[in-house]
């Protein structure tokens, strides 16, 4: 276990491994330094006006040069914080032997105080801090010390010449330098206690900094991640999808090679037929690869639970199965003409599936909804299929998520060139929207 002293020295950091950056000079410091200067000037001077400096005999210039030259300590205090706390302790002693009432002028203790306070906070080498600070304060005790002895003393001879009368529980003299070492007790203590907190403090900001720019390299990374993943996703589909159509053209051709000598009009209706198909499974193709020209890095686990062969037709089955336990969905699937979703291509009713499973999935873990709908709208004049989920709850305390949903439904919009708009709605509720042009080209 460790004693108190080495608790101490732990909490002043020595042998701390981090060191607090100490800034250049700069424009505050010389504000500083120059406003506490005019006051403790200005301050000097009243207090003479008012009589104070009855017993001090050194010339007006040397007092100016006592408050100026301390107001300068404020400059470096930062930059050299061991030395200003060195120049500063004899600063004091010299201007407390020469000059006590300058010295004891408020302005004066301040600069001191801080300079004390600085040399602790701002100290890069916690061992010769230690040393430094730990110098001053015995030196300074001493000096008390000597002055509570030369007091006693003086007090002896006082009463042995019956020139002084107790007006107290203590005799005058030990009285005043009693009162003088507690004062200073607090004095040195607090601003070496303030110091440490600073210093500590300052720690502190920087591993919290650090683990700021940790986890944003972190998300970063489970960003791209993410992106990889639902590009893989994606290429599983759509291989599925063009898969599909390669398989129909092989029926098609087929059936065209049986029937073309008997039935050339079959033969033709089966050709344009594996015609389109072809189509569909270059134009699959072409977006698959646009989507992927980054890479993905190496192929994934199955994911559990997949519907490659997902479309508009299954989304009352999903509706049904997200309906339930204080949540209520209803569907609606609005069609500008007769089995319009039905002639969505496969890739695109995937697409719209997918989007209302994510939105869906984000109501039950993220939202306080009861209550959802989701309409899908087909137009082939206006060529676009749009997809819209709306719910009417609000952010639920405590499950806020990491948005890696919303960038699935995102990139795999951007796989079919849609437009997406994800977020509150200024009547209250949530609402993702996902507007596919029909016979888009990458």
């Amino acid at each position: 276990m460790t004693g108190p002293s080495q608790r101490v020295l732990t909490w002043f950091g020595v042998d701390d491994p981090w060191e607090r950056p100490r800034p250049p000079i700069g424009r505050q410091d010389v504000v500083l330094a120059a406003s506490v200067e005019a006051v403790s000037l200005l301050a000097l001077e009243l207090v003479r006006s008012s009589g104070g400096f009855e017993h001090t005999d050194a010339p007006v210039w040397a007092q100016w040069l006592a408050v100026s030259t301390g107001a300068l300590l404020l400059l470096g205090r930062r930059r050299w914080p061991l030395a200003i706390a060195l120049v500063a302790a004899v600063h004091m002693f010299v201007a407390g032997v020469t000059m006590p009432e300058v010295m004891g002028q408020v302005s004066l203790q301040i600069v001191y105080f801080v300079a004390l306070l600085s040399g602790v906070a701002y100290a890069r080498d916690r061992r010769a801090m230690v040393v430094v600070i730990g110098a001053i304060v015995l030196f300074m005790f001493a000096w008390i010390t000597w002055q509570f002895a030369v007091g006693s003393g003086m007090q002896d001879w006082l009463e042995d010449e019956g020139l002084t009368e107790d007006v107290g529980f203590f005799p005058p003299i030990p009285a005043a330098v009693a009162i003088t070492l507690l004062i200073n007790v607090i004095y040195f203590g607090g601003a070496i206690a303030g110091g440490g907190v600073s210093w500590r403090a300052a720690r502190q900001r920087h591993r919290l900094v650090e683990q700021a720019t940790t986890i944003a390299a972190q998300a970063g990374r489970l960003r791209e991640q993410a992106v990889m993943d639902e590009r893989l996703r994606i290429a599983r589909d759509l291989h599925d999808v063009v898969a599909h159509g390669v398989s129909a053209m092989g029926i098609q051709a087929g059936a065209a090679r049986r029937v073309l000598d008997r039935d050339p009009d079959a033969a033709r209706t089966a050709l344009s037929h594996v015609e389109q198909a072809s189509r569909d499974a270059v134009t699959q193709m072409r977006r698959l690869l646009g989507t992927l020209r980054e890479g993905t890095g190496g192929a994934g686990e199955e994911r559990e639970g997949r519907t490659p062969e997902a479309g508009v037709a299954d989304l009352p089955r999903l509706v049904a199965e997200a309906s339930g336990a204080g949540l209520d969905v209803t569907l609606d699937v609005v069609e500008a003409q007769d089995d319009a979703a039905g002639r969505l291509p496969r890739g695109l009713g995937l697409a719209v599936y997918r989007t209302v499973q994510e939105a869906l999935t984000n109501v039950r873990r993220h939202s306080t909804a009861d209550t959802a709908s989701v309409v899908v709208r087909v137009d082939e004049v206006a060529s676009y299929a749009e997809v819209e989920v709306v719910d009417n709850g609000r952010p639920r305390h405590g499950t806020s998520g990491s948005g890696l949903g919303q960038l699935g439904i995102r990139e795999r919009a951007a796989t079919h060139d849609g437009q997406v708009d994800i977020g509150p709605r200024v009547t209250g509720g949530y609402r993702v929207r996902v507007r596919f042009p029909l016979g888009a080209r990458p």
